[in-house]
């Protein structure tokens, strides 16, 4: 997979990419969007807590497909207020050390539960099809 940064276009505000190419052949996952929720039903109170137990679960999900947050290529991110955009930007840059998949981040005014702040979904891609 390969980041797509052309020059003639100012670069990402933050730290993702602006495309990702993917090859013919390759496998993919949709997985759908991610609540900040435990398995024992908690949700931590502020965005970067939830935003980690959104790739946690992210992880879990890709795990299941013998995957990694290493294929993912393209990241939805939701939150509700820009206060919580620095939150989530930090869970999401420690998650991703390498190339940073392509990535669009979006104020919502809320989800189904006033407690969540944030949601994010992924795309990821193998070449072990």
């Amino acid at each position: 997979m390969r980041a797509l940064a052309p020059n003639s276009i100012k670069p990402p505000f933050a730290r993702y990419s602006h495309g990702i190419a993917v090859p013919a052949g390759h496998r993919l996952v949709f997985i759908s969007g991610q609540l900040g929720l435990g398995a024992d039903e908690t949700v931590p109170a502020d965005c970067e807590a939830q935003a980690d137990l959104c790739f946690a679960n992210i992880a879990a999900i890709l795990a299941e497909d013998r995957m990694t947050m290493a294929n993912i290529v393209r990241l939805n991110a939701y939150v509700t207020a820009r206060d919580h955009m620095q939150g989530y930007m930090r869970s999401r840059d420690r998650q991703f050390p390498g190339t940073p998949p392509a990535s669009t981040l979006m104020i919502v005014s809320g989800f189904v539960r006033a407690e969540f702040l944030v949601e994010i979904e992924a795309v990821a891609a193998s070449d072990d099809a």
